[in-house]
Order: structure tokens, then C-alpha cells, then sequence
């Protein structure tokens, strides 16, 4: 495909929590449309380093250099949500375009709230920190073409025991998405949250048996769980100029299972 074709083309993204499940699906699906892509994990090198290895194997589109990178780093650490944006702007000689925070934190133990430790519930809301880093990335930065997606969920709106933790901390994430979009006006930056419902990822399947994921997809309109495949076409959008009057919303993405 032409490099003129590509709506991304020349745009540099960040992708959190890209090693597996949705947050590998957007990381290629951003690089297919021309991005070029840091690849962020935390502990497994090995998952991050295939991700890179497939977008690197796609068509070149502009200038020189790798198409994605791979870059370590703990989102709930501000030095290390700094290292994310150094690191990319150094590699690809580019301001940062594009940061989609699918980074979370799930229980598997789907602990009720009041067995939910003081510990847990610090590091299921520590994600939350990535949002200030970013806005003081790119507050006074002179670059208007930023787009800020974050993965919440559904879980807001489904309210299912077991939850508590998890769907408070994304339901905190929609709430500081919006206001973030107010506090950045003025800079053509946008700011907003896909909620996906239940997707056919690693960390959905993780503690459920064969019967609660079939009760799950039973609930779906469409009889089933979702896929990334799902989700991802709507963050490319809202990664290009058509998403540009797409701003401060939280989006969901379920197939009407809430």
C-alpha cells in the first residue's frame, strides 16, 4: 500500500501494555496504518520483542529506521512513563503522536471489595498515573496532532461482583479522560476511552472455567465473547484525522452485552 494511503503514515504511536492481548492487536493494527509504534511492556521481554519483529516485517512507509521498538517500562512509575516518550522520540526522531493506554490490572481472584487488600487496590489504581504524565508531556509541546486513547470497560456499566477494584479504577479513568479533554483545549489534543466488553484475550480467560465463559458469551446479543479484532478498527479511527471531533467520550465497544 502507498505511503499516501495510509492515514498514519509519518505519525509516531505509544502503545502500553502492547506485548499481549488488545494492546498487541492496536500496536500492529496502528502500525498496518502506517504508524510507527513503541512497543511497551513490563516483564516479558520475549511477547514485546515478536510484536516489534511482525511490525518491523510489514512495508516500509517513510524514512529509515525500525518500524516499531520495543520499550520496557512500568506505567504506574512517572520516571518510567517519561522513559516511554524519551525513548520513542529518540528512536524515530519525532515528537510522540499517539499514546493508547491498554495497560491494566485484574484480579483473577475476582475478590469481593471488602477481600480486596489496601495493596491491591494501589496497584489497580497506579495505572491512573500514566495520565499525568502524559498531559505533562505534551502540555507546551507545540505539536497539535496527539490523540490520548485509553482501554477502559464495560465492567463500569456492568457492575458484576467481583469487580469492585477493577471497574472502580476504570470507571476513575473515564472520569479524569473527560475532564482531561477540557484541560487541553486549545491544542487540538483529544482525549478519550474505548470501553470494550469481555474480549477473547489471556487476561479475560485467566480464573474463569469453561462454564462462565460460556454463561458470558450466552449474555452477548451476538452469542459470543468478543474479539480484538472487534475493538481495534475504532481506535485506528480515532488515531486519524476523521476522529478529530471525537473528543472527551467514553466509547463502547460490547456488541450490546451492557
Amino acid at each position: 500500500m502507498a505511503a499516501q494511503s495510509l492515514p498514519l503514515a509519518g505519525r509516531v504511536a505509544i502503545v502500553t501494555g502492547s506485548s499481549r492481548g488488545i494492546g498487541r492487536a492496536i500496536a500492529i493494527h496502528l502500525a498496518e496504518l502506517g504508524a510507527r509504534v513503541v512497543v511497551n511492556y513490563t516483564t516479558k521481554s520475549s511477547d514485546a520483542e515478536l510484536v516489534a519483529a511482525e511490525i518491523n516485517g510489514l512495508p516500509a512507509v517513510t524514512g529509515n529506521g525500525p518500524r516499531a521498538i520495543v520499550v520496557q517500562a512500568n506505567v504506574s512509575e512517572p520516571s518510567q512513563v517519561k522513559s516511554l516518550f524519551d525513548a520513542a522520540e529518540r528512536a524515530f526522531e519525532s515528537p510522540v503522536h499517539i499514546l493508547v493506554n491498554s495497560a491494566g490490572v485484574l484480579d483473577p481472584k475476582y475478590p469481593s471489595i471488602a477481600n480486596t487488600s489496601v495493596e491491591d487496590f494501589d496497584r489497580t489504581f497506579s495505572e491512573m498515573i500514566i495520565m499525568s504524565e502524559f498531559e505533562s508531556n505534551v502540555i507546551g509541546s507545540g505539536f497539535s496532532l496527539f490523540m490520548s486513547m485509553t482501554l477502559t470497560s464495560s465492567m463500569t456499566r456492568g457492575l458484576k461482583p467481583g469487580f469492585g477494584a477493577y471497574a472502580a479504577s476504570k470507571a476513575a479513568v473515564e472520569t479524569m479522560v473527560k475532564i482531561l479533554a477540557k484541560e487541553l483545549k486549545g491544542t487540538g489534543i483529544t482525549a478519550n476511552c474505548v470501553a470494550p466488553g469481555p474480549i477473547a484475550t489471556e487476561m479475560f480467560y485467566e480464573g474463569k472455567s469453561s462454564e462462565v465463559v460460556e454463561k458470558i458469551a450466552a449474555e452477548n446479543p451476538f452469542g459470543r465473547v468478543g474479539e480484538v479484532r472487534d475493538v481495534v478498527p475504532l481506535v485506528g479511527f480515532l488515531a486519524g484525522d476523521g476522529g478529530e471531533w471525537i473528543n472527551g467520550q467514553i466509547i463502547p465497544v460490547n456488541g450490546g452485552y451492557v
